[in-house]
Order: structure tokens, then C-alpha cells, then sequence
């Protein structure tokens, strides 16, 4: 409980949940409606957070004397209990310290999941769905909204590229560790040779930005291309050109949205994704970090994977970065990834 204690100390939660009342209580909290909104969210994630912590601290008190009543009594059953109880407990407060790393700017954002097949035809696209599943799969276990925004299909079978939008509390807080390079390791569903492959697709994740971050579009920088969408979506696809791309020139950036059959409301996808990815690239600019993660960007394959899914000849996934790892790789790829988003967000604090 000391760990965790110095945790909610050195994020000064208490401080910023008092910051956050007097700015509700202030005179022009409304004026900004999408501002309040975001300070209400802020404050109604600090005080959960905080309360279940005392909780926490209180439920270990009577635990501590639950045991030494069991002791002096000799309660085998009931020292057992307690033990268990202690466990659970323990359990409750790594969640809740890993709910404290979720502070940056853009944390409490949603965010956009781009995956790209790397190398390797079928193989590898059909490793980017499976990926594209696995992602989507994890955000329906926790009740937030995923809705693709545009794919390309592989030429037999599954994605040469797709764009997700999460949506729920936190979600980029918790997914920004998941950019990189995804490793996998199976006997190929698509080779008559039943040979051992290993395939590779590449995962990257920008926070939806807000209008209260300020990032300037300039129109001549833009290039707009329309075409027809090729994917599922009723009677007028392939019959409009709806579907929307845009290149931002000065840094080569391109988005792209089809879900919507009106055009207006994909190029408004587009800009919004564009947004959101000069964001996270100027950000990368100003950490000195952007050269080593373009040219990471450029060579899907060995050397740059932080995970490995092995399904043959063993079982394993393995987060290369934090050495995390399971045994069960079909659970992973069901989309139950919580251990390895809570270890790299400690890695990553660290």
C-alpha cells in the first residue's frame, strides 16, 4: 500500500481534483461546454480513483484484523480467507496504480488504431486482421465503441491496411504503448506444405484530438483525392465516389475514410485523423524521437517487433520491452491484452 500511496502523491491527484471543483464552481464553467465536459470527466476519474483508494486502505485495516484475530484463535480457515482476501485486494490497488499513469495531455482521448500488413502477401495481411480483431475484441470487453474507418483488403485474404476509432474513457492512455511492430509465429493456414511461418504488421496509435489543442490545417497543404469505397456498405457503394483521402504535403501524411457513404462526412473523418496524427508527429519532433520511429515505420519485419505471438512449435506471446509474457496466445488474441497494456504503461513510467 506504500507503493501506491507514493503513486497518488506524485501525480498530486488530491490537488488537481481540488483545481478541478473550484474551476466547476466558478462563475464561467459552462462557457466553454466542451472544456467543462472534459474537466467533469477529469474530476468524476480522480474521485473514483481516490475513493477507492481510501477504500483500500480501510478494507487492509480490518483485514490486518481479521488475521490477528485468526491467529490468536488458531482459525486455519479463516487465516486462509484473510490470505485470499489480501490477495484480491493487492490485485484492485496494481489496477488502480495503473489508472494513475493515465495523466498525460491527451490520455483521457480516443484514439485512432492503424494497422498495416508488412511484408509477405497473405500472410502477413491475414495477421493484420487477426490483429484488427484482437484490438476490437478488447474494446468490447470494456463496453467502448470501435467503428472502422477504412480498410483495404488483402488480394485472398484478410486487411492490407486498416483504421479503427476507439472511443470510451481513456482508451489512448491505454493503447499508446501498442505502436510498433507485431511478430507472428504459426504453422500457415495458407501454405500446403504445412510449413512454420512468421508474418509481421505493424500497429500505431494517435489520440482523436479536441478542439481545445490548436493545430492548424492550411488549406493549399492538402491534397484531396475522392474514389469509390471497396468495402461492405450498402447499395451506393461502388456507385459514388465518397470515399475521401487526403495528403498533407509538408510532411507526407496520408488519411483516408470510407465508412460513411456522404463524402462531406468523410472528408470531416479525414481532417479529424489528420489532426490527430500531426499532433502525435509534433510531439515526436519535439522529443527528438521522430527519426527512429519513421525508419521503424519503413522496415516491417525483424529487429523491430515489441511483441511476439508464437503458435508454434510452443505457445507463448511476449512483449519484447517488458518481457511480459503468456502462455495462452488464443486468450490474447481474444482480445483479453489488459496485462500487457498495464505492464508497459509501469515500463513506460518507469
Amino acid at each position: 500500500m506504500k507503493e501506491s500511496r507514493s503513486i497518488f502523491e506524485k501525480h498530486e491527484f488530491e490537488k488537481k481534483l481540488e483545481n478541478s471543483n473550484k474551476l466547476i464552481s466558478s462563475e464561467n464553467f459552462w462557457k466553454n461546454k466542451s472544456e467543462a465536459q472534459k474537466i467533469l470527466k477529469e474530476k468524476k476519474f480522480r474521485e473514483t480513483l481516490i475513493d477507492s483508494f481510501k477504500d483500500s486502505v480501510n478494507y487492509l485495516k480490518d483485514l490486518e484484523e481479521f488475521y490477528n484475530l485468526a491467529i490468536e484463535e488458531n482459525n486455519k480457515s479463516l487465516i486462509q480467507e484473510t490470505v485470499e482476501n489480501i490477495r484480491n485486494l493487492k490485485i484492485k490497488v496494481k489496477k488502480n496504480e495503473i489508472k494513475c499513469f493515465l495523466s498525460k495531455e491527451t490520455d483521457s482521448n480516443d484514439c485512432f488504431l492503424e494497422i498495416h500488413a508488412g511484408a509477405g502477401g497473405t500472410e502477413s495481411q491475414d495477421w493484420a486482421e487477426m490483429l484488427r480483431r484482437m484490438y476490437m475484441k478488447w474494446a468490447q470487453s470494456k463496453e467502448f465503441k470501435s467503428q472502422i474507418i477504412s480498410e483495404h483488403k488483402g488480394d485472398e485474404a484478410g486487411l492490407k491496411s486498416s483504421t479503427i476509432k476507439v472511443s470510451g474513457d481513456y482508451v489512448f492512455g491505454w493503447l499508446k504503448t501498442e505502436s510498433g511492430i507485431h511478430r507472428l509465429v504459426r504453422i500457415s493456414p495458407f501454405d500446403s506444405g504445412a510449413r512454420r511461418h512468421t508474418s509481421f504488421a505493424s500497429v500505431w496509435v494517435y489520440p482523436v484530438v479536441d478542439e481545445n489543442i490548436d493545430i492548424e490545417i492550411v488549406e493549399k497543404d492538402l491534397r484531396i483525392d475522392t474514389y469509390r469505397s471497396s468495402g461492405a456498405g450498402g447499395q451506393h457503394v461502388n456507385t459514388t465516389d465518397s470515399a475521401v483521402r487526403i495528403t498533407h504535403l509538408p510532411t507526407k501524411i496520408v488519411v483516408q475514410c470510407q465508412n460513411e457513404r456522404s463524402q462531406h462526412k468523410n472528408k470531416e473523418t479525414c481532417l479529424q485523423m489528420l489532426k490527430a496524427r500531426l499532433y502525435n508527429f509534433e510531439l515526436e519532433r519535439r522529443e527528438k524521437e521522430n527519426e527512429n520511429k519513421q525508419d521503424s515505420k519503413k522496415d516491417i519485419g525483424w529487429g523491430h517487433q515489441i511483441r511476439s505471438y508464437v503458435l508454434h512449435p510452443y505457445r507463448l506471446v511476449k512483449d519484447n520491452r517488458t518481457s511480459h509474457e503468456s502462455s495462452d496466445p488464443q486468450k490474447i488474441l481474444d482480445g483479453d491484452i489488459d496485462s500487457f497494456l498495464e505492464n508497459s504503461l509501469f515500463k513506460l513510467d518507469a
